[in-house]
């Protein structure tokens, strides 16, 4: 049976984030200037982490695959978010409502086993540099990221089977920008406790799995760190780290406020916020926090910068 057939809504209808004229054309541009700097940001470090042969590493491979990440699913979001500013009707299709559900769980699963993954890599770089070639080989690095790919379209297949299974016959406006668990399930007439079920448990197998392994991977680092007398040294490992740190911690944080907690304190208001520092902001900081913080992408951007120049 089709996903149409389950329901009696046909489609959707987006709140957004504000229906004050003024306010619409200063955020749409606002969130116009952060996705564009998000594509060239992204793209830029796909592209350099490719051609540059310096950053022909694990880490860097894993950073081109966050980086695509980061795109996809901010670019399933912002897209509609902004021609939503000047649309009357702000309506989506229940299949497009589906299928952007699909896409960003699936980009928002992949950045959680990425960190997992980068945190791992860091751990042997650093704390058993003489295996690390052998362990982190090119091999080994597709198959954790292929791994990674098949969990996070299992886990949002998962998800979006399961909610857009349920019947809809309470509203079809939802109180958010784009089409998301919390406020999808907040609108079925359906018994959602399986749901809520899933959402802890693909949680924990998905983020919370990946929290582990950062945290542990972060612990032999700061024991290995410690061991060492050079400042110079400390230094160097925390700088490395640094990047990645940032990184994970400002995902987590919007990432357990939205959805490890009660359905019921779902804030039309909060949640808003916090939706478009995970969905805009994130895919943005990446790409400044992974340069400005890193020597290697840096040497490597100015190097390709000044080829181009010089060439043209």
């Amino acid at each position: 049976m089709s996903l149409v057939n389950q329901s009696s809504v046909q489609e959707f209808i987006l709140c957004g984030l504000t229906e004050k004229p003024n306010l619409q054309i200063v955020l749409f541009a606002l969130f116009l200037l952060l996705y564009i700097f998000t594509i060239l940001g992204n793209t830029g470090i796909m592209v350099i982490t490719k051609v540059d042969p310096s950053l022909n590493t694990p880490m860097y491979f894993f950073l081109h695959h966050l980086s695509f990440s980061d795109l996809c699913y901010s670019s399933v979001i912002t897209p509609e978010m902004l021609a939503n500013f000047f649309r009357q009707r702000k309506s989506i299709s229940f299949v497009g409502c589906a299928a952007q559900m699909f896409i960003f769980v699936t980009f928002g699963a992949m950045e959680c086993f990425l960190l997992g993954i980068m945190a791992y890599d860091r751990y042997y770089a650093i704390c058993k540099p003489f295996f690390y070639s052998v362990a982190m080989n090119s091999c080994y690095c597709i198959k954790l990221v292929a791994a990674a790919y098949v969990g996070s379209v299992i886990n949002a297949l998962v998800h979006t089977i399961g909610t857009f299974s349920l019947r809809f016959c309470k509203s079809n406006v939802i109180k958010h920008f784009y089409c998301d668990i919390p406020p999808l399930l907040s609108l079925s007439c359906s018994d959602t406790t399986i749901n809520q079920f899933l959402l802890v448990i693909f949680g924990i197998l998905t983020s919370w799995f990946s929290l582990i392994v950062i945290i542990i991977s972060y612990a032999y680092i700061i024991s290995t760190v410690i061991q060492i007398r050079s400042n110079q040294g400390r230094f160097k490992v925390f700088s490395t780290c640094g990047s990645h740190f940032t990184a994970v911690s400002m995902f987590y944080g919007a990432l357990f406020f939205m959805y490890f907690r009660p359905a019921k304190s779902f804030s039309v208001g909060q949640d808003s916020v916090v939706s478009i520092f995970y969905t805009i902001m994130i895919p943005m900081l990446n790409p400044v926090i992974y340069s400005l913080r890193n020597q290697d992408v840096k040497e490597a951007l100015k190097k390709n910068i000044q080829r181009v120049v010089w060439y043209h």
